[in-house]
């Protein structure tokens, strides 16, 4: 298998401290920039990296490519920057992948944060991935692609960075993986199911949600708050599916909460909400 794209930024140590980034779908590394100044300023060694087929680390997919897979390699790209342990952040499929490496091989995570993530399949979300399935297959790529804003972000936000929104789309459709991965990659996320697992897990989760995210119910970190065993819950009332990009300085603010208390006190940090009124 061709190597990774992998990034470090701040600390060039191997042994400072790490958070390693995951984005979703899309699967490139620069769906964090938003994160990366804040992380780096913070004092937080950062790896990011493109998952395999997709942006910078162009390979074919095998059938059967499945979420255990993408744990693997996110374990490769640890390996290659000499990352021992770290604390994982994902967004949507990231933080499925790392939710997996927490069960698969929990002395490499300290921690993980799951940004709109899931345990188990739901039917609504199967219907936006049919949805964009038959894009696929009717139009191509370009009329894939050109509906993805509409699954990533609000409707105001999106009609209030138009010229952005439509730069990301001719950006997406020119690195587009090809459509025998990006269905690969679809139906691995498809049939990830954790649900009966979660208790497994022993390090600290933060599970980050948005209510107005279109793709993924927000009861679905919902669910993975009632069943961890030590759990942060932060349910943002605003910003879609992509609520990093959409609202980075409030979300960055809480992600540096959660990894620095973590940082202060990683054995013995207690689950808990950040927002008031929600069950954690």
């Amino acid at each position: 298998m061709a190597p990774l794209h992998i990034e470090i930024h701040g600390d060039a140590d191997p042994s400072a401290p790490a958070v390693v980034l995951s984005s979703g779908l899309g699967g490139s590394a620069n769906f964090w920039q938003p994160q990366i100044p804040a992380l780096v300023a913070a004092g937080w060694r950062v790896l990011g990296y493109d998952h395999r087929g997709t942006g910078r680390s162009p390979d074919a997919l095998p059938p059967g490519h499945a979420i255990a897979d993408m744990a693997a390699d996110l374990r490769a790209a640890m390996d290659a920057a000499g990352v021992a342990r770290g604390h994982v952040v994902g967004h949507a499929l990231g933080g499925l992948i790392g939710l997996q490496l927490a069960l698969d091989d929990p002395a490499r995570v300290a921690s993980v944060a799951v940004v709109n993530g899931w345990s188990r399949p739901n039917p609504h979300s199967a219907r936006c991935f049919d949805a964009r399935l038959a894009l696929l297959a009717a139009g191509g790529p370009r009329a894939y692609v050109e509906a993805q804003p509409i699954f990533l972000y609000p409707a105001d936000w999106c009609a209030a960075h138009a010229e952005r929104v439509q730069a990301e789309v001719e950006h997406a459709v020119a690195h587009f993986p090809g459509e025998a991965n990006m269905r690969a990659r679809i139906a691995a996320l498809r049939a990830f199911d954790i649900d009966g697992r979660l208790g497994d897990i022993a390090c600290p989760v933060l599970v980050a949600a948005s209510q107005d995210d279109t793709l993924v119910p927000w009861t679905c970190s919902e669910r993975l708050v009632r069943r961890l065993a030590d759990v942060t819950f932060d349910l943002a009332p605003h910003g879609g599916h992509a609520h990093s990009v959409t609202t980075p300085e409030t979300f960055n603010r809480m992600l540096l909460d959660f990894l620095a208390a973590q940082a202060a006190a990683p054995a013995a940090l207690p689950g808990r909400s950040l927002n008031p009124g929600v069950p954690a």
